[in-house]
């Protein structure tokens, strides 16, 4: 495991976070529940060790959380101006769970696999769609 130091912050910049602790791991999860609460086909997480090694530097008070209710563990935590989703505390796993794109600072290593490709959505990640560095020329 890595010894990491990373940042983050909403989309409107009102929360902000830093992490210190060590990276289990960092997955795209193609699961319902992930697609459902990214509003995207995975969502993009790193698991990092020990729960305690977050520290909200602005906002915390801003956090909403929604759980599922049928879920063990699984909820959402998110900025309630803007609706970003920001890092969660997991108990269970004594860690905190980091959504990718939150992220200020590069993480450690790049995304180590995919998770749930079973239940991915027929859509998402495996076509040969043209890529683009921005919007491309209207036809």
């Amino acid at each position: 495991m890595l010894e990491t130091k990373i940042e983050g912050s909403c989309l409107c910049g009102a929360v902000k976070y830093q992490v210190t602790g060590k990276t289990k791991r960092f997955y795209h999860c193609h699961c319902q529940r992930c697609r459902k609460a990214t509003g995207t086909g995975h969502a993009s997480n790193l698991l990092i060790e020990p729960m305690s090694s977050i520290q909200w530097l602005q906002g915390e008070a801003l956090l909403a959380r929604y759980k599922v209710p049928q879920a063990e563990r699984f909820y959402n935590c998110f900025c309630q101006q803007c609706g970003a989703p920001m890092p969660r505390v997991v108990p269970e796993l004594d860690a905190v769970l980091i959504p990718a794109g939150s992220l200020d600072t590069p993480p450690p290593f790049p995304p180590q696999g995919r998770i749930f490709w079973d239940s991915r959505a027929d859509w998402s990640c495996e076509d040969a769609l043209p890529v683009y560095a921005e919007y491309p020329a209207e036809k």
